[in-house]
């Protein structure tokens, strides 16, 4: 499918989606699969449907380096364990914007991860807008009851290797490196993740993503069935 009407096609499915709360939307996959690349491209298509968007991300929420490479810098149960503060997504972003939530969320302010109220900006949604949260781990058992709608991104480990050399260049310095921090943390934490959670099997769509102007959009589960 052409990934312009792909777009369309998920922004039709999520601005259709009416509750008395802002709809909350988790937009899942694996490091490198193109997740947050598609949170970015729905925010425009959403927003000429007439919604209010509110994009975020968990990069905002990592634990500190003492709490992530607590286990080992490359330790893929660390990097599956410790490398976010759910209860600070849940707490700030999440229940906020739920059934019960008072539409007073709160964001980390640029170079911190804190959930203090000193280190955040307090935001007032509107009681129709829309959450684009883009992240890893997002089908965890500790947060994913709190999605309204999921995506999945799927891409075959091939492909977001070659990503990441590209990509993560400047972090890592040389693609060899890339690689074997990829192969050595990030692709056997994902795989804890895949094999435990099935997210691919709890998301309300899958994007197929190996293709990135090609992408496949499958509606997995009925929307009441997700998590």
């Amino acid at each position: 499918m052409d990934r312009k009407q792909a777009i369309a096609d998920l922004s039709d499915l999520i601005a259709d989606i009416k509750l008395d709360h802002p709809l909350r939307v988790g937009i899942d996959g694996v490091d490198a699969s193109g997740k947050t690349m598609l949170a970015d491209e729905l925010v425009a298509p959403l927003q000429n449907r007439g919604r209010s968007i509110i994009r975020l991300s968990a990069d905002s929420f990592h634990h500190p380096p003492e709490i992530r490479y607590r286990q080992g810098r490359l330790s893929p149960e660390g990097y599956y364990e410790d490398s976010f503060n759910y209860d600070a997504i849940i707490l700030n972003i999440l229940k906020p914007l739920g059934p019960a939530g008072n539409l007073k969320y709160r964001t980390p302010l640029i170079g911190t991860n804190s959930d203090s109220d000193s280190s955040a900006l307090l935001n007032m949604a509107e009681q129709g807008a829309i959450l684009l949260f883009d992240g890893i781990f997002l089908h965890r058992p500790e947060i994913r009851q709190y999605w309204d709608f999921s995506v999945f991104v799927q891409a075959s480990f091939d492909v977001i290797i070659k990503r990441a050399e590209k990509r993560d260049l400047a972090l890592f310095k040389t693609a060899a490196q890339v690689r074997e921090t990829y192969k050595q943390r990030y692709i056997p934490g994902e795989k804890i993740y895949l094999k435990t959670e099935r997210p691919s099997q709890r998301a309300s769509v899958i994007w197929k993503n190996d293709e990135i102007e090609n992408p496949v959009l499958t509606v997995n589960i009925p929307i009441d069935k997700r998590l």
